[in-house]
């Protein structure tokens, strides 16, 4: 275990559910990515990039629900901007989404 954190602390993380509707490669990323854009309900679409071109190809996952932050600042990541970050399980260099059992309604809160 890393760093004990408060009830408080993790109420502070805005998880929620969202819908990846668009994806396309991410040639200026350090390390291998994809520009994933995702529908969060009425939260709004939003924009990231994900280290997950290992375990998935692009096709995969148009359509797919994913667990994501969307309560971070803005970061710029080459030239550009990331709006959350999609939540996964880490081994090695690899990522697993994490995403509801069956489809929900996007924007859902994860509590």
């Amino acid at each position: 275990m890393e760093k004990i954190i408060t009830y408080e602390d993790f109420t502070k993380v805005d998880l929620r559910i969202g819908t990846i509707i668009e994806v396309n490669d991410f040639p200026k990323a350090r390390k291998p990515a994809y520009k994933l854009t995702i529908d969060f309900g009425d939260l709004g679409v939003k924009k990231t990039s994900a280290q997950i071109t290992t375990q998935y190809k692009k096709e995969e996952l148009v359509n797919r629900q994913i667990v994501a932050v969307v309560n971070f600042p803005k970061k710029q990541i080459a030239n550009f901007m990331s709006e959350c970050l999609v939540v996964g399980a880490v081994r090695a260099d690899d990522v697993f989404l994490l995403h509801p059992e069956t489809k929900v309604k996007n924007g859902m809160q994860v509590s």
